[in-house]
């Protein structure tokens, strides 16, 4: 006769397992998420309620939203905000662009195909600080080789400084931005491609369709997806964008993108008015705009992005 209460035993043992081991498998994650993340977030809007001044200690304790209502009339912020607008246009609608190519091109047949795979994860792998400062001395105004490659096309005869006006700087920037990401976004995209049947590539081709038309009309809507996902991922990473445009900065330190702001970002603001002008509240409350504008910016994106692709909305 089998004991039962070992069976009983067992049973419970494995209705643990089967119901309460899986939450406690992923527990790790969410008290980390906890700590790391949920807690500074809503530590943070806290502080952007507060008259939080470092140098200044006497401030009555709570602000309420006068630090939010300081961001309509701040001039800085609404030049940092075009500047990131600007620079996040001539980054992240090329940089997609271009690495979706790249990716059609490296789902064919070529020879080293390997090699090419892995070479275009190069500039990702490369610290950004170090490529950074490699562009900082490529776009400089009388020993840059940016300028001496456009000698040919008419750039010779005057030098372009790039850090003088806002067109010129947001390119510069932007150019780095690209070339560390091209790559990354490629792989992504071809790593969806792996998936797509071949069949349906011989198919469209028996009816004439081009590889251009391929790509916009079969390639694009089956990897729909990850478009997506890149699509927002770039849309973050742009609107937040730091280390570019502070390392291009030939005084860094100050994080005023230029003489005049030419080309610093929120991020740049962020951190100057939060470290250098030792306002944390109002520099806390830059930091919630930011967040609330990558989330509108990312939601019409991702709506944009499901249109264009073929998708439902």
């Amino acid at each position: 006769m089998p004991d039962t209460r070992r069976l009983t035993w067992r049973n419970r043992l494995y209705r643990f397992d089967m119901r309460y081991m899986p939450y406690l498998m992923i527990a790790p994650f969410f008290l980390l998420f906890a700590v790391f993340g949920l807690f500074p977030l809503l530590f943070n809007g806290v502080v952007s309620l507060r008259n939080y001044e470092l140098d200044d200690p006497t401030l009555p304790y709570w602000a309420g939203l006068d630090n939010f209502a300081r961001l309509a009339g701040d001039e800085d912020f609404w030049n940092a905000l075009y500047n990131t607008f600007g620079i996040f246009l001539l980054s992240s609608l090329p940089q997609l662009l271009l690495a979706l190519v790249l990716a059609s091109l490296l789902n064919r047949r070529l020879r080293a195909q390997t090699w090419w795979r892995v070479g275009i994860l190069l500039p990702y792998v490369t610290p950004i600080v170090a490529s950074t400062m490699v562009f900082s001395v490529f776009f400089s105004r009388d020993f840059g080789m940016a300028n001496w490659l456009l000698g040919p096309f008419g750039g010779g005869d005057a030098p372009i400084d790039w850090r003088a006006d806002k067109l010129h700087s947001w390119i510069a920037v932007a150019t780095m931005v690209n070339w560390k990401w091209i790559g990354y976004n490629a792989l992504l995209y071809l790593a969806a491609m792996q998936s797509i049947p071949r069949d349906v590539y011989e198919a469209a081709a028996i009816d004439g369709a081009g590889p251009w038309k391929q790509l916009w009309r079969i390639t694009v809507p089956m990897i729909q997806p990850v478009v997506v996902f890149t699509v927002v991922l770039s849309t973050i990473g742009g609107l937040q964008l730091f280390t570019e445009p502070m390392l291009f900065d030939l005084n860094a330190q100050a994080a005023t993108g230029g003489p005049n702001g030419e080309w610093q970002t929120i991020a740049q603001l962020i951190y100057k008015v939060g470290w250098k002008d030792l306002n944390l509240g109002y520099a806390a409350a830059m930091s919630w705009a930011l967040f609330l504008i990558i989330l509108v910016v990312a939601g019409i994106n991702t709506w944009l992005t499901s249109r264009l692709s073929g998708g439902r909305t």
